[in-house]
């Protein structure tokens, strides 16, 4: 249950008006010239775009225990203090350590192409030099539980569920059970190895990764990605009736565990300093990619957001505006949960706790999750926000992955629906890159964000 913003955390008091609670509660919000002022300056600004440009530049792939990691720690500090937040740190966070290797997939009959695949994050390995077996295609993991134990045996499972393109995040939700669950549940039913169709839209050849989860008590098996086009391609060959074998070599290596870190900036609120507004994006990006939407754009929309939301006032902010830049959430969650073991005493100081991770395009949707009594809160928000064309939501914010450890304490969230029409052309892949970004969407949802904290 969601709690409740009154009688001190009016939500219209302490993240959006700056007034004194039931001021305007009967009706929208009035235009504030502070918010005003504040987006246009982020509306005309080049900071979110100049951060963005400088972590893929400087830094690229950021995955959790890498080299890149390491640098990507020392950027945020860097970037926040330059931003000119109150206070900086860091905390250490285990993660898993992966190493990927080597992944080629080739159909040897009935017709022999070689195929563009890119293993899974906790991936096993094959033998060396590989397995040659026959695919068996199977649709998605529902279809999979119903099998009949051993009936993969000696076999190359193929799932093949399409990710359908929807204006929400519904469609990757729904087909993203193929990649997180699937190849457990093939190398449980006795397959060898699991290939899966990218969960991604668009006809580009580039397998897009992502991690893969193993059941308690089991090794890893060697499973990897097809390019889109490949997946249609070993589809049609296993629906013209005759069987197709495929070799597959696969080489990764599970090296236990290192050490990263979460990575904090603080603006301390003026008045309110215990109260606490959240804004969370993970720092990290996938081995393979540069991560300029996944999630240089959230890093740096969340640094800029704060620092506009703290300068809009030359006294600064009413309340503490803190940005936490999470370590490893694409292969665990490792900072996120972290940083909710480390601070569960501290969650009922948070008043707003919101997360970037869905790229950089504008925002055009908001979502709440405010108790029943604060209810007109959300239109004040809306109100605000509304020359940016950000419009309120039917539905209740959930949260991003990075908020799950906290959303269940009951802390107030925002979510802003970004759009994300091309988005999964590019997640996860190497073809995230800085030419993907468009500046001024990401004005415009730093705008928006910057409103939030504000």
């Amino acid at each position: 249950m969601t709690r409740s913003l009154r009688p001190a955390l009016c939500f219209a008091a302490v993240a959006v008006l700056s007034i004194p609670f039931g001021a305007g509660a009967a009706g929208p919000a009035p235009s504030d010239p502070e918010v005003a002022a504040m987006q246009r300056q982020a509306l005309a600004g080049e900071r979110t775009w100049q951060l963005v440009t400088s972590l893929v530049t400087e830094v690229g792939p950021r995955f959790a225990g890498t080299p890149g990691d390491a640098q990507s720690i020392a950027w945020a500090e860097r970037a926040l203090r330059e931003a000119g937040f109150d206070r900086v740190w860091t905390e250490p966070v285990t993660v898993p350590r992966w190493i990927r290797g080597t992944a080629t997939a080739e159909i040897l009959a009935p017709h022999a192409r070689r195929l563009e695949v890119v293993a899974l994050g906790g991936s096993g390995s094959t033998p060396p030099g590989g397995i040659e077996a026959e695919v068996v295609e199977v649709f998605d993991v529902e279809a999979l539980e119903a099998l009949p134990e051993g009936a993969l045996a000696g076999r190359i499972a193929f799932l093949s569920r399409p990710m359908e393109q929807r204006a929400d995040w519904t469609g990757y939700g729904e087909a993203v059970p193929i990649r997180s669950r699937g190849p457990a549940v093939a190398a449980r039913k006795g397959a060898l190895a699991t290939l899966i169709r990218s969960v991604a839209i668009g006809p580009d050849r580039f397998p897009h990764t992502g991690a893969t989860r193993w059941e308690e008590g089991t090794s890893p098996a060697p499973t990897a990605a097809l390019a889109v086009p490949d997946a249609e391609l070993l589809h049609r060959q296993l629906a013209a009736g005759a069987p197709v074998r495929m070799r597959l070599v696969i080489e990764n290596e599970h090296a236990g565990e290192a050490v990263s870190a979460n990575v904090i900036g603080e603006f301390r609120g003026r008045e309110r300093p215990g109260e606490v507004v959240l804004l969370v994006a993970h720092r990290d990006s996938w081995d393979i990619a540069p991560g300029a939407q996944d999630n240089g754009t959230g890093v740096a929309t969340m640094i800029e957001a704060a620092r506009l939301a703290a300068t809009a006032s030359r006294q600064g902010p009413r309340r503490t505006l803190r940005v936490l830049l999470t370590a490893n959430e694409e292969f665990g969650l490792s900072g996120a949960r972290a940083y909710a073991a480390a601070h569960a005493a501290e969650t009922g100081s948070i008043v707003l706790a919101t997360e970037s991770d869905q790229g950089g395009g504008r925002a055009h949707g908001l979502l709440v999750n405010f108790a029943a009594e604060d209810a007109a809160a959300s239109g004040e928000l809306a109100a605000l926000l509304a020359p940016l064309g950000v419009a309120l939501r039917s539905g209740e914010a959930g949260g991003g992955a990075d908020l799950s450890p906290l959303a269940p304490l009951g802390v107030p969230l925002v979510d802003l629906d970004l759009e994300r029409a091309r988005y999964f052309e590019v997640h996860h892949t190497i073809n995230d890159t800085l030419e993907r970004v468009v500046p001024a969407d990401l004005r415009q949802a730093t705008a928006a964000w910057a409103t939030v904290a504000w």
